[in-house]
């Protein structure tokens, strides 16, 4: 039985923790936090209960395929109800749209709005099918792709997957409505990216969602961190909260021995970091030669964007609003140039809300809702000051929110405020960046950190910032592949 440390009780950490402990090794994981969950957490406050990171689940056969893997039925731990709509969409011009997973109600919605791109969204759907069918296997639910694994793809396909455009002019030359356009480019913001920059390849985000669902699970979105931590605990994994980690320990022979927590050497045969990969080579690695090539590449790489937050309770309920629902700007484009060019936060922002309590009354008193106000920033640079400028930028969310008739002025009871360096301190993300490196190259899934060290013998990394990506169902795909790579090696040097 070999033994494996790892840093961070993410869902990562979570996910392949339990795969290891079921194929028997003995796994311990050190978490800095109180809880486990990384990003993702829950607060309650003033009567309110707020899931404060993750909050749109899709892909549900990941999470069935991890537990049925290690001989457990997901339901048993979990249950998960279908979110419908998906999101409602408000837009600039006051038009409305509710998204769904039935095709017919869905192609409805679009001629309500722009009949002319019914026949458009249909292709769109039918080349992002093609894309998942092409590239997941490439690189979404197998080991990090090398460029020798998409050449054995076949010419028709490598045309198909669509990676020389951008997100938008592929949406673009599909559909003529701006409306129909901002929906569907807006899920570049999945992976921390813009629709006009990101590569044409990432549509497939649209698809996974608009045809297999959002799910909610009950409880809330922390029931997943809740349910993995039993899971873990009940096939061995020890897990230690409150206990953060100063040091990966890495030999004269450049392998890696150990974790150091609470000012004592915890040797393990292989550790996995459930953390930040640059954060990780900064400030937890032996400063080598190599490591400091590798934390210089990964530091020109363009982050992500982040997020600014507001967690409201709000004293009233608005029977126009669903679970999810987005409040989209009248200059979409103009949003990602203040993001990632100017470095400042949108100065006519499009707002995403969730409201759980639609879901889960218990989540708020009665007669109330619990908001979670989301708009995506630039990861900290300090070319904005988010010290001194939090509650001014606070009073620009809530008049877009007034300029799309739901005013919050006089009805706000509690108040939360995260901040890109709140979520930095939070969870260790590189500048507050969500979601590592941002998705604004036709590179994206070569240039994302390899699960497995390069530099470090017997360091493996899960979590948002490597392969596969961001969102709760690719950030356990990574654990799966940690996990994975982790196993190989053991198998081979223990």
């Amino acid at each position: 039985m070999a033994t494996v440390g790892i840093v961070g009780a993410g869902v990562a950490g979570l996910a392949a923790a339990i795969r290891l402990q079921a194929s028997g090794h003995a796994v311990t994981i050190f978490e800095k936090n109180a809880q486990v969950g990384g990003k993702m957490y829950t607060l309650k406050k003033d009567g309110f209960r707020w899931d404060t990171g993750p909050s749109v689940i899709t892909m549900l056969p990941v999470f069935e395929d991890l537990f049925s893997e290690v001989g457990r039925n997901l339901e048993d731990y979990l249950i998960f109800d279908a979110v419908d709509p998906l999101t409602r969409y408000f837009f600039a011009n006051g038009q409305q749209l509710d998204a769904k997973q039935d095709l017919a109600e869905m192609c409805a919605q679009i001629a309500a709005i722009a009949p002319d791109d019914v026949a458009g969204y249909l292709e769109f759907l039918q080349r992002a099918s093609e894309i998942h069918r092409i590239t997941g296997p490439v690189f979404i639910y197998q080991q990090p792709p090398k460029v020798a694994d998409f050449l054995q793809v076949p010419f028709r396909d490598m045309l198909k997957v669509d990676s020389m455009r951008s997100m938008q002019a592929s949406i673009e030359s599909l559909v003529q409505s701006p409306e129909i356009r901002q929906l569907l480019g807006r899920f570049a913001t999945y992976v921390g990216g813009s629709p006009y920059a990101a590569p044409a390849t990432l549509n497939v985000i649209a698809n996974v969602e608009m045809t297999q669902g959002v799910w909610y699970p009950r409880g809330g979105i922390y029931a997943i961190a809740t349910a993995l931590e039993k899971l873990a605990r009940e096939l061995g994994v020890t897990i230690h909260c409150d206990s953060p980690v100063t040091a990966i320990d890495v030999n004269a022979a450049g392998q890696a021995t150990g974790i150091t927590a609470d000012g004592i050497h915890h040797p393990f045969a292989a550790v996995i970091a459930n953390a930040d990969v640059l954060p990780v080579h900064k400030t937890l690695l032996p400063q080598t030669p190599v490591v400091k090539r590798r934390l210089r590449k990964l530091e020109n790489q363009q982050p992500s964007c982040s997020g600014f937050v507001m967690l409201l309770g709000v004293q009233a309920e608005h029977a126009a609003l669903a679970h999810h629902n987005i409040f989209f700007s009248g200059d979409y484009k103009r949003e990602f140039v203040q993001i990632f060019d100017e470095g400042v936060p949108p100065t006519e922002p499009t707002v995403y809300a969730a409201i759980t309590s639609k879901s889960t009354p218990s989540d708020a008193p009665m007669g109330m809702e619990n908001w979670f106000v989301l708009v995506n920033a630039p990861a900290a640079d300090g070319r904005f000051d988010w010290e001194t400028e939090a509650a001014n930028y606070k009073s620009v969310v809530l008049e877009t929110l007034a300029k799309h008739g739901i005013d919050l002025s006089d009805k706000i009871v509690s108040e939360t405020i995260l901040t890109p360096l709140d979520l930095q301190a939070m969870s260790g993300a590189n500048r507050g960046a969500l979601y590592g490196a941002s998705a604004n190259s036709r590179w994206t899934a070569f240039q994302r950190p390899h699960n497995q060290s390069a530099e470090v013998a017997g360091l493996f990394f899960a979590g948002g910032t490597t392969h596969p990506g961001g969102g709760i169902p690719m950030v356990t795909l990574s654990g799966k592949v940690a996990a994975q790579l982790a196993q190989a090696y053991l198998t081979q040097n223990c």
